[in-house]
């Protein structure tokens, strides 16, 4: 089977444009609804919302000494207690695509991008090289199949993505826990992976190195490379995301294939396509950067992401999640978007399929906010500068920014600059030292200033600052946004 469809990737290949070298791909342009999109949503959801507890990691950190999920699951369920069993408790009675989608557009959202496999091997759709799926297992349904049709009947586009490449090492800790385990049963091969592990001992330090020191084998490259495929031909995702390790050198000819194949493919379904990627895992340009749980420190020049989630230590629902506030969330928000990047929020349904009340109080406040500020949000550009105040950190996992009312974040729309004060005081009064009048740096008459969602605003403009008193404004928490009419 896999020898066939390899055959058929070449061939699509050779007819096509777009051929598997970077020159070629890097041409692929960013399409053009992926720019004015400016707000998506990733949906994290799978056999691990089952069990519920500190992340969706569990299935690798149920056969990990020292650590939280270890001893839950010893205490809870036994350590023979296979997550198969919690595949087959997956039934979801309650999932309503339609229902979370609606939530998701009425926050503001654009494009919505569930996962379609995580790195425990269920796949969350139809698929004919697995029987690990979620149509033939007990929920007997097609996940990524209900989000698509809700998408597409409400107008917003529709995304996924794979996480299958770590699926490779990601279960290696039953190799090393030091009881014979289910993990290991060849007739399981394909819902655990190969687990294949380098490490000789079983705790924190050999879990938290990961996959360092594992190279997949050409054959594994091969199986990811037709699965992805087989992705993207029976859904036609507009947006695929990848997680880390196909950032392994190995995959590189592997990558370059799919993404011709993939940019092929999307010129015969008449759509713009595009893919996100972490760590160099693509060459520069030619898709788009993602950031986890990061920012960076200034303006790209080229279209960006960065994706978070609800909560600070997981990606699923957890009855441990520790979750933002809606504030929060919405600081990074305008961080981003100020720096020429598309924020992604993720969400995590419990296992019945609905989303718990956290969740749904975080998308109304966004909601409310976007609705209110959508003048500054949508249609606009970055500005001369970011922003001011704090210097962000670069780089991933750095989420504790502790903004302050000193810092301020800038879009742009002809004759409007509009001033995110990310963390609004109760003074009113707000000063913004990057728009002080200056014959190189800000130039422009000021013709007016109000707050979006509230009324007009006093200001007065010298060459150490803009001041702005905002005496009409929301009463709110999050951040508060100035129109500045320029002439």
């Amino acid at each position: 089977m896999y020898e066939r469809e390899l055959a058929r990737i070449d061939q699509v290949i050779a007819a096509g444009k777009y051929k598997d070298n970077w020159e070629s791909l890097s041409a692929y342009p960013v399409p053009q609804w992926y720019r004015e999109a400016k707000f998506g949503a990733f949906i994290h959801w799978g056999a691990y919302a089952v069990p519920a507890y500190f992340s969706e990691w569990y299935v690798r950190l149920m056969y990990y000494h020292q650590n939280p999920v270890y001893w839950h699951h010893n205490r809870k369920y036994g350590k023979n207690y296979p997550y198969r069993k919690f595949i087959e408790q997956f039934t979801a009675p309650n999932f309503d695509a339609e229902k979370i989608v609606s939530v998701l557009k009425n926050a503001g959202v654009r494009y919505i991008m569930p996962v379609g496999e995580h790195h425990d091997g269920l796949k969350m759709y139809d698929s004919d090289l697995s029987e690990w799926t979620t149509v033939k297992q007990a929920m007997h349904r097609d996940v990524l199949g209900e989000y698509k049709r809700a998408c597409e009947a409400q107008g917003v586009t529709f995304a996924a993505s794979s996480h299958r490449a770590e699926h490779y090492w990601f279960v290696n800790g039953a190799r090393t826990v030091g009881y014979d385990n289910e993990a290991l049963d060849p007739a399981y091969r394909e819902l655990y992976g190969a687990c294949v592990n380098v490490h000789r001992h079983n705790n924190l330090y050999t879990l938290l190195r990961q996959e360092h020191g594992i190279d997949p084998t050409p054959e594994w490259c091969e199986k990811w490379l037709v699965h992805t495929v087989e992705l993207v031909d029976r859904y036609q995702p507009e947006t695929l995301f990848f997680d880390w390790w196909v950032s392994n050198h190995k995959f590189r000819p592997y990558m370059k294939k799919f993404l011709a194949y993939y940019f092929n493919r999307s010129l015969e379904w008449g759509k713009e396509v595009c893919v996100q990627y972490k760590s160099d895992a693509i060459m520069y340009n030619a898709s788009i950067f993602d950031r986890e749980r990061g920012q960076l420190p200034a303006v790209s020049p080229y279209i960006w992401q960065s994706e978070t989630s609800t909560a600070y230590n997981a990606w699923s629902y957890c009855t441990t999640n520790r979750w933002k506030t809606p504030e929060e969330i919405a600081r990074v928000f305008a961080d981003v978007i100020s720096k020429n990047g598309n924020f992604v929020l993720n969400i995590g349904p419990k296992a019945d399929g609905t989303l718990c009340g956290e969740e749904l109080h975080i998308l109304h406040e966004l909601g409310e906010w976007t609705s209110r500020n959508r003048d500054a949000i949508w249609g606009t550009s970055p500005y001369k500068v970011a922003g001011e105040g704090k210097r962000q950190k670069s780089g991933s996992f750095q989420e504790h920014n502790h903004y302050t009312s000193r810092d301020f974040r800038y879009t742009y729309r002809p004759c409007h600059i509009y001033a995110f004060a990310l963390k609004p005081n109760r003074r009113g009064v707000y000063r913004l030292k990057a728009l002080r009048h200056s014959m190189d740096g800000f130039n422009f008459d000021i013709q007016k200033i109000s707050v979006l969602g509230g009324g007009p605003a006093e200001w007065d403009l010298n060459d150490q600052r803009l001041c702005i008193r905002a005496h009409d404004a929301p009463d709110t928490q999050m951040p508060l946004v100035f129109d500045i009419q320029v002439d």
